[in-house]
């Protein structure tokens, strides 16, 4: 059992899925995801999955992910396997992460897999951190605040690499602001829980409370 102990540590995941909710019978269809370690990537997993069934021309058009390459690609449950060892016992980020998580945690369920990780959302922090900003969409914040990107939305290997660069750059730009050494995973979820308003006073108690920790 990999075991995560704080924040250096994290896996930054996307899906791609059929619709908006698998409670009204959608399915992913691609997950991508970046594993940081000490603000650095050091592992990626990326799959295509198949859904059992065709996807809309809407979302071909929307992803660039066709029916011809979803039907060659392994089904949903043999790559949510394979996923699920790759994340256990790992903090888990992404971007809009209450999406993610749903679909995450409807297809682990699928395969008898409890998800048990912790999530926090990249979006939700980000407009703590930059309410200056046009909007908090990921692509806006990309371009807001100069990261690397390719060009490349809405394929879930470009968008985990994205909101990578999103989280290392939120998590420096808190350490220079607050005078963090480390910032603790809870830390960022409570961040993304406080309100806007409240925002830079938590920042200011916790990094006296974690200093001395």
């Amino acid at each position: 059992m990999k075991t995560a102990t704080n924040s250096d540590t994290v896996i930054v995941l996307d899906f791609e899925t059929t619709g908006l909710s698998p409670d009204c019978g959608d399915r992913a269809i691609e997950i991508g995801a970046v594993k940081l370690v000490n603000g650095e990537a050091v592992e990626r997993f990326q799959q295509l999955m198949y859904p059992g069934r065709r996807i809309s021309r809407f979302i071909e058009d929307y992803t660039g992910i066709s029916n011809s390459m979803l039907k060659k690609s392994a089904p949903c449950e043999e790559v949510m396997l394979a996923f699920a060892e790759f994340i256990e016992g790992f903090n888990l980020v992404a971007h809009n992460a209450s999406f993610d998580f749903r679909f995450l945690d409807a297809e682990l369920n699928r395969v008898r897999y409890k998800q048990r990780e912790n999530f926090a959302c990249s979006m939700l922090i980000a407009r703590r951190l930059y309410p200056e900003a046009p909007n908090h969409k990921l692509g806006t914040l990309v371009r807001y605040k100069s990261l690397p990107n390719d060009g490349t939305f809405h394929r879930a290997m470009a968008d985990a690499e994205m909101t990578a660069h999103l989280w290392l750059t939120m998590m420096q730009d808190i350490k220079d602001q607050h005078s963090f050494a480390t910032i603790p995973f809870e830390v960022m979820q409570k961040l993304a829980r406080t309100s806007k308003q409240a925002a830079t006073g938590f920042l200011s108690r916790e990094s006296v409370r974690v200093s001395k920790i």
